[in-house]
């Protein structure tokens, strides 16, 4: 784990600026994306738990949102040139350093966890154990939500992205790793992307179930493929 982990802490080292620079006003012409986001921070609120964590927040900018949105929301990042910048940026609020498969996090402390395409640099093999991760630092009823680049296919796709190496996947295979984290699926949104490289932006909307629900089937939103 540590081999991909330090290149893709080096390749987002080098590029802070101009990564802050091209994604700091993104989500204003990604409405689905956005609307996800505002339906997190939604039921996050819900639950009681307003503490959540934006996982591999890069510079900061969707924690931010996370904290305008009503949430006691904080950063977290494998970058310290990433951490560095959030910090300059965002000065009234707390962004750490720190490995997305051992978060700074206390067990059960989080209403809410967001993991921003900041798992799509992780092989397949690797990614239970931070869904795990993931599970571990929410309490009973907390949400996950997870947005990442999806494939039609039926397995994981490695291909070159422009920062480092990543991975698409296929959204029933991703939920189905959710299910086995001890997630229940409550939403997902598939759509068509403007980018050239012709994947789904896909976010999985999960929740940990408190010992006396039972799960839920979830729902399933697509808009039309051109």
């Amino acid at each position: 784990m540590a081999d991909h982990q330090d290149e893709t802490r080096a390749a987002y080292d080098g590029i802070v600026e101009l990564y802050a620079s091209m994604f700091a006003d993104r989500l204003e012409t990604q409405p689905f994306a956005r609307a996800m986001i505002t339906t997190f921070a939604e039921l996050v609120r819900g639950t009681g738990n307003p503490r959540a964590a934006d996982v591999g927040c890069g510079p900061g900018h969707l924690t931010a949102m996370l904290h305008d949105l009503g949430l006691d929301a904080f950063g977290l990042d494998l970058s310290p040139a990433m951490v560095d910048h959030a910090r300059r940026a965002h000065p009234a609020l707390r962004f750490d350093e720190a490995r997305m498969e051992a978060l700074p996090v206390e067990d059960g402390a989080l209403g809410g966890v967001l993991a921003h395409y900041s798992m799509i640099h992780t092989p397949p093999g690797e990614l239970p154990a931070l869904l795990a991760e993931q599970v571990r630092v929410l309490a009973p009823g907390g949400l996950l939500l997870v947005s990442f680049f999806g494939t039609d296919g039926r397995d994981p796709v490695r291909f070159d992205h422009k920062v480092a190496p990543a991975y698409s996947w296929p959204a029933d295979r991703l939920a189905a790793l959710l299910t086995g984290a001890g997630l229940v699926t409550v939403a997902r949104l598939l759509h068509d992307p403007a980018s050239e490289r012709g994947f789904l932006d896909a976010h999985l909307l999960a929740r940990r179930p408190a010992a006396h629900r039972t799960t839920a089937a979830p729902s399933i939103a697509r808009t039309s493929r051109c």
